[in-house]
Parts: C-alpha cells; sequence; structure tokens
C-alpha cells in the first residue's frame, strides 16, 4: 500500500465522517482525487465500511467480559462459532493459539446477565469457558501501526 493511501486509512480510522475536502487538505489531494482513492480502497477490501463508535455503558451494557472458550471433546468438530452465533451478547469471537480454542468478547448489563450467559454458552457450545471481566477501558479500536511497504512480493 503506498505511504498516501496508508495515510488516508489512518486518518479515517480515527474519524470516518470525515469529509472527503477535509481529507483531501489533510492529505494534499483535490476533493475528487482524494474520494477516487477512498473508492479504491473500498473496492480494495482495505476499507471494510464505517460504523458508529457505541458509548455502552449509555446504551446500558456497562459490563465486557472476555471469555476464552474450550471443546469439552476436542475430537468433535470444530463448530463452536456457529453454535454461538445467534448469542447477541458475544460481539467479536477470535480463533486463538493456546490452550483456549476461541477467546470473546461480551457485553452484557448486569453480572446476573453474565452469569445466565456463561450457562448458555456452556450448554450451546459443549464447551467450558473462563471468563475475565474488564474493569475499564483507558482506550479500543485504535488502528496501531500500518506496516512500510518495502516493494517486496
Amino acid at each position: 500500500m503506498e505511504p498516501l493511501d496508508r495515510h488516508i486509512v489512518q486518518i479515517l480510522a480515527q474519524d470516518g465522517r470525515i469529509s472527503f475536502a477535509d481529507l483531501g487538505r489533510q492529505v494534499g489531494l483535490s476533493t475528487s482525487a482524494v474520494h477516487q482513492r477512498v473508492k479504491r480502497l473500498e473496492e480494495r477490501g482495505i476499507i471494510k465500511g464505517y460504523r458508529a463508535v457505541v458509548d455502552y455503558p449509555a446504551v446500558g451494557l456497562p459490563m465486557t467480559a472476555l471469555m476464552s472458550v474450550t471443546p469439552f471433546d476436542p475430537s468433535a468438530p470444530d463448530d463452536i462459532p456457529e453454535r454461538l452465533a445467534d448469542i447477541d451478547e458475544i460481539v467479536a469471537c477470535w480463533s486463538v493459539a493456546g490452550d483456549e480454542y476461541y477467546i470473546l468478547l461480551i457485553r452484557v448489563g448486569r453480572p446476573q446477565d453474565l452469569e445466565e450467559l456463561l450457562a448458555r454458552i456452556r450448554q450451546q457450545g459443549s464447551c467450558s469457558t473462563t471468563t475475565t471481566i474488564v474493569l475499564s477501558t483507558p482506550w479500543e479500536d485504535r488502528l496501531g501501526a500500518l506496516p512500510v511497504d518495502d516493494g517486496t512480493p
């Protein structure tokens, strides 16, 4: 990815609602040129979409937990994500290396909701769980450093 495209992605990751005119000013391009670049980044799948950043406590979901999941029977088909896909409180599911098979990001309103969810996940996923409750979130959803393209394939 070209340095200019990388810069555009970094700006959009911080403010997905920035106007093309303001984005163009920040990267030194005309509005139409920056619009074309953004469109190409979207077409290439580098920019997958835009979303609202939600204040979870304000919408009644103040409790965040990370849950590691391990199947009861490791020789059974690895279909835990499919078995848990309809549970709305699970907002992310990551396949991981290590003792666990998956890490789930959970958002609920109350400790009782988490307790009920744990039982449902264990039963529906046929798995054991280990849960870590998040006490605070100093920051999240940052892009991080993008690798520099050195030109090698």
